[in-house]
């Protein structure tokens, strides 16, 4: 299915908006009411904003399987590499959960990461003030807490042959493999390496280097390109340990870089920091450039969410700032990005919560609580009020007054001195890798 949001230009009549392409995976569960709100966001964003989306949406996951029989096709694979940006909702669910089975909702996922060459995914995880009491935690660990998690996508346990169950004459035994090469982790280290520069210069890397052999080549290879960066803190921990410094010093992260298997677990802990898993977006990328920008696939981490699917509670805010992510990364929009961040921003500070943050409190203002279509409304409605004014730039607008006033991405200060956001330290960093200015 197909479909376009229209994208005329205020100021600038003389030149055509331009038209993104963008391959909509809303998936399982949850995924397609997320997918949808974040798709009204982002097609509210078009008009004023001075570009168009064009949307080609796509059956992949637990839907693929029941409607083909297959996770993913081949053919909705080559619609993802042509596509200037992949949104995924999620996939999964109890349904598909047959330990037998020989297709797997999972497996889409897989294929997308090697298929789309997509090496590295990206997790930012910062605490909302005005949401510093959904955490567990105590508000005073949290301040302040800025962590960017680099998960490397291709290598490890989730992509090492054999992994299979086999029968023995002493019974059935499972193996599965971890399995890394120099180059696979030479690229992501290098890459968080990059983002650690452009940051807060520290950089964790975590490992299970006391028992695993592939462990153990991670850090070696983490001090061969340390030198590299002479300007970069590097600390080596046990994976055990940062799983617990993420709970009892948040704050002592700046970039943490680990592999497949690790991140997986971790990235999820951390979004317990700020309360929910549905407040975090996430980007997959690699070193392909489009003509836009990088290429990537952009989804929110919290899964399909199976028992809430269908009762309008799902809480759209991480599949929205992925969006926003999206128009940074992927579409060079970081004017119309920054503006749907701030309204999501303004959403929280004015007391509006999902289901998921109901008990979360608003200081001196009521708490509303909003299901997944209403929520999407206000943060509709008040991106609607910050449209560009103003002379047009270059790109057919006028960026909003402060497009770093983000929630997933917090200023730090770049090695020049000028202030830096994640977003803008990540593409700086893969320009950096690719050679391009």
């Amino acid at each position: 299915m197909t479909g376009a949001s229209d994208g005329a230009t205020s100021g600038a009549a003389s030149a055509p908006p331009v038209t993104f392409r963008i391959a909509s995976i809303p998936g399982d569960g949850v995924g397609p009411e997320v997918v949808a709100a974040g798709r009204r966001v982002l097609d509210a964003a078009a008009r004023p904003w001075g570009f168009a989306l064009e949307w080609q949406e796509l059956t992949v996951g637990g839907a693929a399987i029941d409607a083909y029989g297959v996770p993913i096709r081949e053919d909705d694979l080559e619609t993802c590499r042509a596509a200037d940006g992949v949104y995924l909702g999620a996939v999964g669910g109890p349904r598909w959960d047959d330990p037998d089975a020989a297709v797997r909702p999972e497996q889409a996922l897989f294929a997308l990461r090697g298929g789309l060459e997509l090496f590295a995914n990206l997790r930012p995880v910062t605490v909302e003030p005005a949401l510093l009491d959904a955490s567990t935690l105590r508000p005073e660990v949290l301040r302040g807490v800025d962590v960017l998690i680099v998960r490397e996508l291709t290598g490890g346990i989730y992509f090492g042959r054999p992994s299979e169950e086999r029968r023995t004459p002493e019974g059935r035994v499972a193996v599965d493999t971890l399995w890394y090469t120099e180059h696979e982790i030479r690229r992501v280290v290098r890459l968080a390496f990059e983002l650690a520069r452009g940051r807060r210069r520290r950089l964790t890397s975590v490992d299970k280097a006391n028992v695993l052999a592939s462990s153990r080549l991670w850090r070696k290879v983490v001090e061969e390109v340390a030198p590299e960066f002479p300007d970069v803190h590097v600390e080596h921990r046990l994976v055990d340990s940062a799983a617990m410094m993420l709970i009892r010093e948040p704050g002592s992260f700046d970039v943490l870089v680990t592999e497949n298997l690790f991140g997986d677990i971790l990235s999820d802990e951390a979004a317990m920091l700020t309360g929910s898993l549905g407040m975090l977006p996430s980007a997959s990328v690699g070193a392909r450039r489009t003509a836009h920008g990088l290429h990537g696939l952009y989804e929110p981490i919290h899964g399909s969410a199976p028992d809430i699917a269908g009762q309008d509670r799902a809480n759209p805010i991480a599949a929205i700032l992925s969006g926003a992510m999206m128009l940074r990364w992927s579409l060079g929009r970081a004017d119309a990005a920054g503006a749907i961040e701030a309204a999501v921003r303004s959403a929280l500070q004015d007391g509006l919560r999902t289901t998921d943050l109901a008990r979360v409190g608003a200081g001196d203002r009521d708490v509303r609580v909003l299901g997944t279509r209403a929520f999407t409304d206000e943060v509709v409605a008040r991106l609607s009020r910050s449209e560009p004014t103003g002379n047009a730039t270059a790109a057919g607008v006028a960026a909003p007054a402060d497009d770093r006033s983000t929630l997933h991405a917090p200023t730090a200060t770049g090695g020049d001195g000028d202030d830096l956001d994640a977003d803008t330290a990540t593409m700086v960093a893969t320009n950096t890798l690719l050679g391009l200015p």
